[in-house]
């Protein structure tokens, strides 16, 4: 019995690059905010580049509190997307020009939302990343932490739960 030849690398690459882009630039706020995601392998890390528009308090200056929250949901839904599409996007059974066209399944849909602000986010670049901690049929719960220069040193983390999407729908 012969085996099929593996996938040439680049395939792979690009196929997973266009899933998360697809993901990505499905909601126009993240780009809004200008959130990029750095995926190595299955593992996402959100990066919020510095911008002024982001400065909630301009005398401290410190990052908004609402930017932090969204920053941390949007890492919690995208990451919770990833690992919830990942066997799909491996396999070949999303296609790469529906990936490229922006067919996806819908994302989850936030049920509750907790943000813990531990320190001020200070005026430089954050990033993010999320723990599926629990993934079911219909609902998953996802951890979250925002940190800027030392990841040991989170300056805001989330807990999140999430209505999955219907897979038959």
């Amino acid at each position: 019995m012969a085996r099929r030849p593996p996938e040439p690398v680049q395939v792979i690459k690009q196929r997973r690059d266009a899933a998360l882009n697809a993901l990505v630039s499905g909601v126009p706020y993240i780009s809004f905010l200008g959130i990029r995601f750095d995926r190595r392998g299955d593992e996402l890390t959100g990066l919020l580049p510095y911008d002024d528009k982001l400065i909630g308090n301009p005398l401290l200056p410190a990052i908004h509190g609402g930017v932090t929250a969204a920053f941390l949901e949007v890492t919690a839904i995208i990451t919770l997307s990833w690992s919830w599409l990942w066997e799909d996007i491996e396999s070949g059974k999303l296609k790469l020009s529906d990936l490229e066209a922006g067919r996806l399944p819908r994302l989850p849909k936030t049920i509750d939302f907790s943000t813990d602000y531990l320190r001020t986010g200070l005026p430089r670049d954050a990033y993010a990343r999320a723990r599926v901690t629990r993934s079911g049929r219909r609902y998953a719960s996802v951890h979250a932490q925002a940190w800027q220069d030392n990841h040991d040193r989170p300056f805001a983390e989330c807990s999140a739960h999430f209505l999955m999407p219907r897979s038959d729908g």
